[in-house]
């Protein structure tokens, strides 16, 4: 690994200006410090375990950080909430510090939009990233990080310092399908989430893996992607209602709630003509009437598989992935397909 002692002798100066540099000292130069800090990066340094805290010698052994963006998580209701509870419920057994920044990198980089120079300059050890689309300008930086990463629901390759934590998406909508399936549904429809999102594209293989299986015609007008909200549904299920679902499979709890929503106003019940299934299991699963079927996410050991695999990273232990498995919990907003009864 890296050491201050390495970025000293590549730059020809003391270890303590190093030092200085890497912790923001007032008493060097900006110059000074942005030499340092391009040095720690080419070469790949990350931050170490503090000895000294504010000047006190029980420091948090690290300062790791969240990245949260898209999502929802300041209340238990929400997707991010639980994620964010384990992650620092797994770092306070190993006394790690976890500071929440719920915005854009973008807008928290005031001189450069460098991912690796900004974790740097705030002395975290290594990030957990939630709710980040590849398309956003630091997924590309990830593919080049030397900063421990762990991108929930999405993947870099070939990249040893990042890895990926997620649930297994084809045992998910597998479950979903054959509970289906076994209820005799064949009209199936699909309603993803964000079309270009990297769990969205995992999603609709999986979907289509699952049908093939069963032996179930995928009907492309029965297959659409929106947005994980609840709004989105009143664009797509009344296609499918035309087109002769019986069932619909969403992507999240959220569209499945307004699945539910938009199948009452054109006035049909769930499950008694349309058989509705979620994903997630959020706690509204239990509060939309009919409550809703789902494919539950363990979101608590999510957080909790994200800390332990960011711990892997920073000590050098290249993990890639880290997938916990699914659990279908049936209700009431799926039953028997009439046409089978």
């Amino acid at each position: 690994m890296v050491s201050i002692k390495d970025i000293a002798n590549h730059l020809g100066i003391a270890t303590s200006t190093v030092s200085k540099g890497l912790n923001n000292a007032t008493d060097i130069s900006d110059e000074t410090k942005k030499k340092v800090i391009a040095a720690a990066i080419e070469l790949g340094y990350t931050p170490k375990r503090r000895k000294f805290y504010n000047g006190q010698p029980d420091a948090p052994e690290r300062k790791v950080c969240v990245f949260i963006e898209n999502m929802d998580y300041e209340n238990k209701d929400q997707f991010g909430y639980d994620l964010i509870q384990g992650f620092k419920q797994s770092a306070a057994l190993y006394n790690w510090e976890v500071d929440i920044i719920p915005s854009s990198l973008n807008a928290r980089t005031s001189t450069s939009n460098d991912y690796d120079q900004f974790m740097l300059m705030n002395q975290y050890s290594g990030a957990f990233m939630i709710g980040f689309s590849m398309h956003n300008d630091y997924s590309i930086q990830f593919s080049k990080t030397h900063i421990p990463t762990v991108l929930f629901d999405n993947y870099i390759p070939e990249n040893p310092k990042v890895g990926y934590v997620g649930t297994d998406g084809n045992e998910g909508l597998e479950l979903a399908v054959r509970h289906l399936y076994e209820l005799g549904h064949k009209k199936i429809a699909f309603l993803n989430g964000a079309k270009n999102a990297m769990v969205s594209i995992e999603q609709t293989k999986a979907f289509k893996n699952a049908m093939k299986k069963y032996d179930l015609d995928v009907d492309s007008q029965l297959l659409e992607s929106g947005y994980y909200v609840p709004d989105c549904a009143k664009y797509h299920v009344p296609k499918f209602l035309d087109n002769k679902a019986t069932a619909i499979i969403c992507a999240s709890d959220l569209i499945a709630r307004g699945a539910i929503s938009e199948v009452t106003k054109r006035g049909l019940k769930v499950p008694d003509d349309i058989s509705i299934i979620g994903y997630d299991d959020l706690p509204i699963c239990l509060t939309v009437s009919p409550t809703i079927t789902t494919i539950r996410q363990d979101r608590l050991s999510l957080g909790k598989s994200a800390m332990i695999l960011l711990r892997c990273l920073i000590d050098d232990v290249p993990i890639s992935k880290s997938i916990l498995r699914p659990e279908l919990i049936v209700r009431e907003s799926t039953a028997r397909c009439k046409a089978q009864s």
